[in-house]
C-alpha cells in the first residue's frame, strides 16, 4: 500500500500539463481587488467578498432529474447567503483592464501560480478584446499575453499557447468575425479556438462556418460540450461537424453507451475538472470524471478557472488520487494524457514527453523506493 504522505507529495509535484484554463479565471483575489479599487469599481462587496462568494447557480433543475449520475437537486451546505456568478465576476475583472501591463501581469500570474502546482505547460482560454482595452487592438492585445508567457518560460521553464474563447451565446455569425480576425492576425503562440459559455445558451452546429474557416487555416478546435445539455450528441456535433481536436468537459457522454465505445475506441481527449462554482454540482462532476476514467475514455485533468472557485491543479490531482481512489500508474497516465492531448507542435511535444518520463521516473525512485506503482 502507498503511504499517503509520499503518494500526497506525488501528486503535488508530478509534471502537469493545463489544458483547460480560462485566463480572466486564473486572476487572483488579490489582483482583482487592487485593480479594482485602482479604477474606483463599484461593486456590491468588497472585491476579496465578491470572489469567496462566487457561486453560480445550475440550469433548470428539471433538465437533470433523469441522468445516470445523478445530478443535485439542491443547494450544497457550503453555498453563501449572496452569491455571485463565475460569469458577473469575469466581466468585473474585464472591466479593470486598461494596458497591455495589466494584461502580461495577469496572464504572467497565471502562470507563476500554475508553476507551484509543478504545471510544465499550460493553454490558456483569452476572451474577445473587452472595450476597456479597445485601444490596443486585437494584435496588441495578444502581444500583452505573448510577453506574459515569455517571461514565464524564462523564469519558470514552462511552455505556453493561446486558445481564443468563442462566445456561444453570440450569433454564428459574430464568431466567424472573430475567426476571420486569427486569420488575418495570426500569432504563433495563439493555436487554436474553443467554444464556451453556457452550452444550454448555444447549440454547437451554430458555430459550424466560424469552426471550418478555423479548421482550413490550421487552427486547432475544441467545445465545452456534454457539460450543461444533459446529452451525448453535442458531443458527436462537436467531433463530425465542428472537427474539433479534443473536448473540454463531456460528462454528459455517459447518457449513451454506444457514444460512449466510439469515444473509448477513438480516444478522444476530455478536459475534466472537479471544482465548478456551481457547488452543488462537484459531487456529480467527480463522479462523472471517474465514470469516464472508468469507462476506458482519454481523460486529462484540468483546472478551468483556478482563481475564482479557487483551486489549483495540483489540488485537483489530489481530489484524484485521494478522494476517486485512482492509484500512481492511474495517475501518472493522466498526466501524460496531458502531454498527448496538448496542442505543442509535435517535436516540443516530443521533449515535453521526455521531460514527464524523466521526471515521473525520478520521482516514483525517490517516493516509493522503486516498488512498482499500482
Amino acid at each position: 500500500m502507498t503511504d499517503s504522505r509520499a503518494y500526497g507529495a506525488y501528486l503535488d509535484r508530478m509534471p502537469k500539463a493545463d489544458l483547460h484554463v480560462h485566463l480572466t479565471g486564473t486572476v487572483r483575489a488579490s489582483t482583482f481587488a487592487e485593480l479594482a479599487r485602482r479604477e474606483g469599481l463599484v461593486l456590491p462587496e468588497d472585491p476579496l467578498t465578491v470572489f469567496k462568494n462566487i457561486n453560480s447557480r445550475p440550469p433548470d433543475p428539471a433538465l437533470y432529474r433523469s441522468t445516470r449520475i445523478p445530478v443535485p437537486q439542491g443547494p450544497s451546505a457550503d453555498e453563501p447567503e449572496v452569491s455571485y456568478s463565475l460569469f458577473q465576476a469575469s466581466t468585473w475583472v474585464l472591466d479593470c483592464l486598461r494596458s497591455a501591463d495589466d494584461v502580461t501581469r495577469i496572464v504572467f500570474e497565471a502562470f507563476e501560480d500554475a508553476h507551484a502546482s509543478a504545471t510544465r505547460h499550460l493553454e490558456l482560454f483569452f476572451d474577445e478584446l473587452p472595450p476597456s482595452l479597445a485601444h490596443l487592438g486585437y494584435a496588441g492585445y495578444v502581444e500583452a499575453m505573448a510577453v506574459g508567457i515569455r517571461r514565464a518560460e524564462t523564469e519558470f521553464g514552462m511552455t505556453g499557447l493561446l486558445i481564443a474563447g468563442v462566445d456561444r451565446s453570440k450569433s454564428g455569425e459574430h464568431a466567424l468575425a472573430l475567426v476571420q480576425t486569427l486569420v488575418d492576425n495570426p500569432h504563433p503562440d495563439v493555436v487554436g479556438i474553443g467554444l464556451d459559455n453556457l452550452e444550454t445558451s448555444g447549440p454547437p452546429e451554430r458555430f459550424e462556418a466560424a469552426y471550418r474557416l478555423a479548421g482550413e487555416h490550421g487552427l486547432k478546435r475544441t467545445a465545452h460540450s456534454s457539460e450543461h445539455a444533459p446529452v451525448a450528441q453535442n458531443t458527436i456535433t462537436c467531433l463530425d461537424l465542428l472537427g474539433c481536436d479534443r473536448i473540454d468537459h463531456g460528462y454528459f457522454v455517459l447518457e449513451d453507451d454506444d457514444v460512449v465505445a466510439r469515444l473509448r475506441e477513438e480516444q478522444v481527449a476530455f478536459t475534466g475538472i472537479f471544482t465548478t462554482s456551481r457547488r452543488s454540482w462537484r459531487p456529480w462532476r467527480r463522479a462523472s470524471f471517474k465514470a469516464m476514467h472508468d469507462a476506458g475514455l482519454k481523460m486529462v485533468i484540468a483546472s478551468d478557472d483556478p482563481g475564482m472557485f479557487p483551486t489549483t491543479l495540483a489540488a485537483e490531482y489530489r481530489i484524484a488520487g485521494f478522494e476517486l481512489g485512482l492509484g500512481p500508474a492511474a495517475m501518472r497516465q493522466l498526466a501524460l494524457n496531458g502531454v498527448d492531448a496538448c496542442w505543442l507542435r509535435e517535436e516540443a511535444k516530443a521533449r515535453l514527453r521526455e521531460r514527464f518520463v524523466a521526471e515521473l521516473d525520478a520521482l516514483e525512485e525517490e517516493l516509493f523506493a522503486g516498488t512498482p506503482i499500482g
